[in-house]
């Protein structure tokens, strides 16, 4: 069980996700009404079946909910067993830190079975895709970039592309810093307004290399001024509230590992390239 979690789900579930914690962090944007998320009655009402470890639909005080009850991951030989509702309360605290909303609202509770990772359902647009596979001789011009090419099953080319975005260029920079191994086009949600949420962060801040993901277009290309200051926030936030929380959900060899990605990136100022070390995208890529 990761440090600082206890059998009844108090500890990280309030001392991890705190707006005092985090000084000008603000974890309660989403009009909640009156449900009191850490405390209230988690009800399941369903369960997601396509997902690899045990994902449920639930209600908190009539807010829809995703909960992923830690008993519920299966083990993984790179990944510490029955510690990735953390990296995901972790992915959101850095989410909140770069200020740009990459993450749902996700915390640590107490549940039906047991203590798990909480976050927000969001109710994304079916008719939006941020990431696509297109015939190769159909690739967009304007406002998408091409990652790789392909066959597909009936050895046809195709292209993998995504949106460029400004909202989707900040979730890349995103995983840079937290490793993310399993950015999948399907762990993007393209909400109705237009923003984009990243969601499924349980393999990220290893302390080993892992970075494997479908938003390769922008390979090279120096960050904007916007993105180079969102890490700077997240610097200054690691000497202070950010770091002590994250200690509590990730190893000291992860936390130190982290800051060290942010600081390269920082210094480098571009996107990065792929190594060669592993994979470069997942599998399958949705």
């Amino acid at each position: 069980m990761p440090m600082g979690v206890d059998s009844e789900g108090a500890g990280l579930s309030s001392a991890g996700l705190s707006s005092a914690d985090l000084d000008s962090v603000d974890l309660s944007r989403a009009d909640l009404g009156s449900a009191d998320l850490e405390q209230g009655e988690l009800t399941l009402t369903g369960r997601i079946r396509t997902a690899s470890n045990a994902t449920f639909l639930g209600s908190i005080g009539g807010v829809s909910v995703v909960y992923k009850p830690i008993e519920g991951e299966k083990p993984l030989w790179d990944f510490p067993d029955g510690n990735l509702a953390s990296r995901e309360a972790a992915a959101f605290l850095v989410s909140e830190a770069l200020g740009w909303r990459v993450v749902p609202r996700t915390w640590l509770r107490d549940g039906p079975l047991g203590v798990g990772m909480v976050q927000l359902w969001q109710d994304s647009d079916p008719d939006q895709d941020a990431v696509d596979l297109v015939p190769a001789a159909d690739v967009p011009v304007v406002g998408w970039r091409q990652v790789l090419e392909g066959s597909d099953e009936h050895d046809r080319p195709v292209a993998l592309i995504h949106e460029d975005t400004p909202t989707l260029r900040r979730m890349a920079v995103f995983d840079v810093i937290v490793n993310n191994a399993d950015r999948k086009g399907d762990h993007i949600l393209a909400m109705p307004d237009g923003h984009r949420h990243g969601v499924d962060h349980g393999l990220t801040f290893h302390a080993e290399h892992k970075l494997r993901t479908v938003l390769w277009g922008w390979l090279g290309e120096p960050l904007t001024a916007e993105e180079l200051l969102g890490i700077d926030r997240v610097g200054g936030l690691l000497s202070g509230p950010l770091g002590s929380t994250l200690a509590e959900l990730l190893s000291e060899e992860e936390v130190v590992a982290f800051a060290a990605r942010c600081e390269a990136l920082r210094s480098d100022g571009r996107f990065p390239a792929p190594t060669g070390e592993m994979p470069a995208v997942p599998w399958p890529l949705f």
